[in-house]
């Protein structure tokens, strides 16, 4: 049988996840492996590629091995380190939480940058890759890159992992300006979009793995950006919306959109450009009020077809930064209803408006008309929140395929090996 499989591999904040797809996007096997189990250190490098291993060699126990026809790997978004020519570390990476406290550094970065470029701030890659310059290597390569170099044997990057680090995806280069913060460029990856057929598979690689020879290593993503392609959304104005402690919205969109004010920027993904934003409203607004507990018990009493009327703003604390930038903005939750189910519904219902008012303002810079909503996190499972949603959104409230950012890399590798 000719390979008719695809494999992702996600490595995430605290272990590594494979998942092998066929050629219908269903899913053949999965297998998790926790960095705990290799390692005191989650910024070893090393743990993260035995744990990215167990987690390979677990999925592909599952399957034929023979049927593997390409992979693609995603990771933690501004995770970096420093290698030598052989592409060994040359310390511990520094994590995509981890914050630049060198304020000449900073400094420099928003002197020379665009106010468009998502290399501001202290947590961005370049601010990282200023830090490790020092190390003396011969390339800064992000966590993907670095496992993916695993298979290939080639240091590339993508353009969604590149982009905190200053690659600029309108022009598809690494621009001139980030010479001018004192950065080596040659220390930088080549980069390519997400889904690109990279190379085939190293003889080592195949061999350790029992993989075939010809098995195609493809270019993958970060793991925010794998997690939106895991739902199936492929088509400008499908939106994903992630209601987890805060509310956080994705749309495809047939242009670029960036927004220094409204903390937007944008990927490019599937042929168009995935941009969002993420409000402090969400779960944790919810739990602000409620224990999960009461949540889930109320939740059956609501009447989500008969409005509330009252037009609240639930936020966990005071301050905002989409869809309304205001460092200030009070939670607004009164008048309070005698009834905790009135309540609930009503904060819902606060919630819901958020979420269009951010879909409209993505329209209000560029992007297309939302066409439908794709729905991940805790909250989003409960069906009055979702009913209420649909009313207040007004379009198709659809399943995502998938909510892993493995099956995300691996459609991506599905793509690449077309």
């Amino acid at each position: 049988m000719s390979p008719d499989l695809f494999l992702g591999l996600d490595l995430g904040t605290t272990g590594a996840r494979v998942v092998v797809i066929d050629v219908n996007g269903d899913e053949q096997s999965s297998f998790k492996a926790a960095l705990s189990d290799f390692g005191p250190n989650p910024r070893d490098p090393q743990i993260w590629w035995r744990a990215a291993s167990a987690a390979l060699n677990g999925a592909l126990s599952q399957v034929d091995r023979n049927r593997i026809a390409a992979l693609a790997v995603d990771g933690t978004s501004g995770t970096m380190i420093a290698v030598d020519t052989m592409g060994m570390p040359l310390a511990d990476g520094l994590m995509y939480n981890d914050t630049c406290e060198d304020a000449a550094i900073l400094e420099t970065i928003a002197s020379h940058a665009p106010n468009t470029s998502a290399a501001h701030g202290p947590t961005s890659g370049l601010a990282r890759a200023h830090l490790l310059q020092p190390l003396g290597g011969a390339k800064l390569l992000h966590q993907a890159d670095w496992i993916a170099w695993h298979f290939s044997g080639r240091m590339i990057s993508d353009a969604n992992n590149a982009l905190k680090t200053g690659y600029d995806p309108l022009l598809g280069q690494w621009p001139d300006w980030i010479a001018a913060t004192n950065l080596n460029l040659a220390l930088l990856p080549d980069v390519v979009e997400p889904g690109t057929f990279v190379g085939d598979i190293t003889v080592a690689a195949a061999t350790t793995f029992g993989l075939p020879k010809h098995t195609k290593i493809v270019a993958g993503t970060t793991d925010g950006c794998a997690s939106f392609v895991a739902t199936g959304a492929t088509l400008p104005g499908e939106g994903v919306t992630v209601i987890g402690t805060t509310l956080t919205l994705k749309i495809l969109s047939d242009r670029a959109i960036f927004s220094p004010e409204f903390g937007i920027y944008s990927h490019r993904i599937l042929g168009n450009w995935l941009a969002g934003g993420a409000s402090n409203s969400g779960g944790s607004a919810l739990l602000a009020h409620f224990t999960v507990a009461e949540i889930e018990a109320l939740t059956l009493t609501l009447v989500p077809d008969q409005p509330t009327g009252l037009s609240y703003y639930p936020l966990p604390k005071p301050g905002e930064r989409f869809p309304i930038v205001d460092p200030k903005l009070v939670s607004r939750t009164t008048p309070r209803p005698s009834s905790d189910t009135t309540f609930l519904q009503a904060l819902f219902e606060g919630i819901a408006g958020i979420e269009a008012l951010g879909f409209a303002r993505l329209a209000e810079l560029g992007a297309p008309a939302l066409r439908s909503v794709r729905s991940l996190g805790g909250a989003a499972g409960y069906n009055a929140f979702n009913t209420i949603r649909a009313r207040t959104l007004n379009v198709p409230m659809l399943t995502a395929k998938s909510d892993e950012a493995a099956f995300g890399a691996a459609l991506l590798a599905q793509r690449g090996a077309a």
